[in-house]
């Protein structure tokens, strides 16, 4: 990443807007029209109760921020990966 002269990470970066792993996993499901079942587990012992990076660090000295909303990023995804697997490897 293209950071400052003298600035060393971690940095996180990711979406601040909270949502859950159960959110996404059936929005991705929704938006490939997928026949998949969700399965639940129990959580491992250092599973993050937190899923919301801090992205003060970032906005501060790298001026990043996310500029994608979820579902449009989702979008993009979902359409390269139909891409690749109808081209195939």
């Amino acid at each position: 990443m293209d950071s400052p002269n003298g600035f060393t990470g971690p940095v996180n970066l990711g979406n601040p807007r909270e949502f859950t792993i159960l959110e996404l996993a059936e929005l991705a499901i929704e938006m490939t029209g997928s026949r998949s079942k969700l399965t639940y587990l129990p959580l491992p012992q250092d599973d993050p109760k937190q899923r919301q990076p801090d992205i003060v660090l970032a906005k501060e000295r790298l001026n990043w921020e996310p500029t994608v909303p979820l579902c449009d990023g989702l979008k993009r995804t979902i359409a390269y990966f139909d891409g690749c697997c109808r081209r195939g490897p």
